[in-house]
């Protein structure tokens, strides 16, 4: 080969070699796919009384009023039959304490009130009532989490069922989860 073509293919190779070292330092480009299907948002619990991973309020624990905080519950995908939430404190020294458990919510829920019992089935907490026990932390710091669970179905289990019944009647029907997090400290 001439020196010109040596010339052109070292310029070519030169101009790829910038190429990938532009992309491979460029934040992650965004996909925007076009189609004529509407799509799906995915599936979001928030609190208008606290922000994810910020603390929640007193009112809503056992050195306050101990109610429930209200929940908004958004982008339930489609088919689902029912929600379930579960509300536990994974930091817990005796292991994960759970503090609300529901099933059977209707699948077109979005909202509960503060203080609120949305028509549901209640399982058994920690402390061995149905219904909310607010966070109550014997030291320290805890993260409180508030999952909501869509289902395809409606979960064929008895008023007080345990977080474990609950879990394994879910397996295999979960279509979208969303968790808020809470935390608190007395």
């Amino acid at each position: 080969m001439g020196r010109i073509a040596w010339a052109v293919q070292g310029f070519g190779f030169l101009v790829l070699l910038g190429g990938i070292y532009y992309l491979a330092t460029q934040p992650e480009a965004q996909h925007v796919t076009h189609t004529t299907e509407p799509m799906h948002e995915a599936m979001i619990v928030r609190s208008p009384a606290f922000n994810h991973e910020e603390s929640i309020p007193s009112k809503y624990t056992c050195v306050g009023d101990d109610v429930a905080p209200p929940l908004a519950i958004d982008g339930v995908p489609d088919g689902t039959r029912s929600l379930a939430l579960i509300v536990d404190d994974p930091d817990a020294p005796s292991g994960t304490w759970d503090h609300w458990l529901l099933f059977n919510m209707p699948h077109d829920l979005t909202r509960i009130g503060e203080g609120d019992m949305p028509v549901a089935t209640s399982g058994t907490n920690s402390w061995g009532n149905l219904g909310y026990g607010g966070p109550c932390p014997p030291d320290g710091e805890h993260r409180y989490l508030f999952k909501v669970y869509a289902l395809d179905t409606m979960l064929e289990l008895p008023e007080g069922s345990s977080k474990q019944e609950i879990e394994t009647a879910m397996e295999g029907h979960v279509l979208e989860k969303a968790t808020l997090m809470g935390r608190f400290k007395k």
